[in-house]
């Protein structure tokens, strides 16, 4: 008799404690042994994952709790990555928002809760961080409905079960005056409220393909959950493909999950979701199915993406000196690559063999691509995101973001008056009793690239901001984005201390000495709009006579820190990015610097 299974996805927004509150789950199933050490946030397995503390991926985990198998799916927060939960989202037949109990649902939350709801999906709503200063768990309960009201939830899903918890301190409950000490309340409503998977374990074999993964041992490994019939290691399947085509081939290993681990299963039938290898062709949302009766499940439909960017081949004065993969090939391969399991994500050629254009979610998604590529030895440079038309019922229009922030009182009528300049229009404004205040705005997605680095100035670095897609509307007027020109290498060398103090009050720069430097590299932001072009790798004539002033002790002042996200974020229409794995370097298009 096989175990009763209950699938279910954990969604949030961002940092409001779901892989903090699975680690919990994973601890108190006894899925580890005992003085077994194990990590914070142990399902962010990937480096980017734990170095950002966001979830980038989604993953499977499964906790046994009394004699019920439970599939939990740890989903992304962010949604430029989501992509990933709306195909993991049919996998599962319920979930767990999570909101904070402090800040309440957040733009991302909407998004998450948006898509589950379309899937028919009836939410257990936990308010995390309950422990947490400043906390209202009563007052997210009153947001977290009005939201679901918003988003047209039926009375079903409206009459939401939900819990109090502190994923950190492992605990949950029902009632907030209430004792607990660990996460079985939580355990008890996914049994009561999560129904089991529906599916028929004596109709022909039906799996969706919602993950993909690679070993080196067994190649291609699809992830998915058995909507009908049922499947065994060593058995003939067909894969049904995109086009219809079907190819039929072996399953050559079933493996299913048990807490962070893949185990060796003989069979597994309807409601499981299991890893299976030996479909080398197979891609996201296609179908193994029998191959005597072949039947497809409808395709994962997936957002379309809003943001696009050029990729370069680097063609810098010092290409080629810190990558190992350099070559338009090399580029061509990787990035295409990349399609076989970033399902949110469109490559393109161009004209040229040296360019492609890349499409994605946001500038966080195109940026953890990036990022990505250059710790794997990628060599290339990319331009400014470019926000995608499209025509909706015969008008141009554009993507726009639901942006939130979270400001202090003095920042307030800044952050209005440089949202008013790029388009954007207040919905909302809550004022705190903690000095801060909250700003609801739309704004067309152009009217936030280069925005964030601004907002820090506003705030003096104390802002949060948060955005998610909303919708296509009608092209609005010209957006400004003011900011000053560059300045710009004058010729190749080294950066020195001499040349860049007799500089300083033209800018602020980007590099510090000793940086090397090339014609047309940006080292620095001017103080006035134009650009201004300097010999950075000047040097101090020297004589036998010791300047009068040479004993003083002499200081440049701090250069601005160029992460990746914010140089994106700060290159121009004319500026390209160049990313190697040892260098992030603005400079101007070669182009332009002709025409000077």
């Amino acid at each position: 008799m096989t175990l009763p299974i209950r699938n279910v996805a954990i969604i949030a927004h961002v940092d409001h404690g779901k892989t903090t509150l699975v680690d919990a789950l994973l601890k108190q199933s006894g899925t580890f042994r005992e003085g077994e050490e194990v990590p914070d946030c142990v399902m962010d397995s990937n480096d980017l994952e734990r170095e950002r503390g966001i979830t980038i991926l989604s993953k499977n985990t499964a906790v046994h709790y009394k004699d019920t198998l439970i599939n939990i799916v740890d989903t992304p927060g962010h949604a430029d990555f989501g992509g990933e939960v709306e195909r993991v989202l049919g996998m599962v037949d319920g979930c767990i928002l999570i909101v904070d109990a402090n800040e309440g649902p957040m733009p991302q939350t909407r998004f998450v809760l948006k898509k589950a709801l379309e899937k028919g999906l009836r939410p257990i709503v936990v308010v995390n961080k309950i422990d947490r200063p400043q906390a209202d768990p009563y007052g997210a309960i009153d947001k977290v409905l009005d939201l679901f009201l918003e988003l047209g939830a039926d009375d079903d899903q409206c009459e939401f079960p939900y819990l109090f918890a502190s994923g950190l301190a492992g605990y949950a409950k029902k009632d907030l005056e209430a004792e607990s000490v660990d996460m079985q309340p939580l355990f008890e409503e996914i049994l009561d409220h999560v129904p089991p998977p529906v599916g028929d374990p004596a109709k022909p074999l039906q799996l969706q393909v919602t993950t993909l993964d690679y070993s080196d041992y067994l190649g291609r490994i699809v992830i998915g959950r058995i909507h009908n019939g049922e499947i065994r290691m060593g058995q003939q399947a067909a894969l049904v493909k995109e086009d219809g085509s079907i190819v039929k081939s072996k399953v050559t290993k079933l493996l299913g999950f048990e807490g962070l681990k893949r185990v060796d299963m003989e069979s597994a039938s309807a409601g499981h979701i299991v890893a299976i290898a030996g479909f080398a062709d197979a891609n996201i949302g296609e179908t193994i199915t029998d191959p005597n009766e072949p039947q497809a499940l409808p395709l994962i439909k997936v957002d379309e993406p809003t943001l696009q960017m050029t990729f370069w081949v680097n063609d810098s004065p010092f290409a080629g000196q810190e990558g190992n993969f350099v070559t338009s090939r090399q580029l061509r391969d990787r990035l295409f690559r990349e399609l076989e399991t970033n399902v949110a994500l469109r490559v393109e050629e161009t004209d040229s063999p040296d360019k492609y254009l890349v499409s994605g979610r946001g500038e966080l998604h195109l940026g953890i691509l990036i990022e990505t590529m250059r710790r794997e030895g990628y060599e290339f440079q990319v331009s400014q995101p470019q926000v995608i038309y499209r025509e909706v019922n015969g008008q141009p229009c554009e993507p726009f973001e639901l942006l939130v922030l979270d400001v202090p009182e003095e920042a307030v009528g800044g952050c209005i008056e440089r949202l008013g300049q790029r388009k954007g229009e207040m919905q909302d404004m809550r004022v705190g009793g903690n000095g801060r205040s909250q700003l609801e705005f739309t704004i067309p997605a152009r009217g936030l690239i280069g925005f964030r680095g601004e907002f820090m100035r506003l705030t003096r670095g104390d802002g949060i901001m948060n955005h998610s897609f909303l919708d296509y509307r009608p092209i609005l007027g010209e957006v400004e984005t003011r900011r000053n020109g560059v300045l710009i290498a004058f010729e190749e060398g080294t950066a020195t201390f001499y040349a860049m103090k007799n500089a300083e009050d033209r800018g602020v720069f980007f590099i510090t000495p000793g940086t090397k430097v090339y014609k047309g590299m940006i080292v620095g932001e001017h103080n006035r709009p134009q650009d201004l072009e300097l010999n950075v790798c000047k040097t101090k004539q020297l004589t036998n006579h010791r300047a009068s002033s040479g004993e003083e002790l002499v200081q440049l002042q701090a250069p601005v820190d160029m992460s990746l996200e914010r140089a994106l974020e700060y290159i121009g229409p004319d500026e390209l990015l160049e990313v190697t794995p040892a260098s992030i370097r603005l400079r101007k298009m070669a182009k332009k610097l002709a025409k000077r």
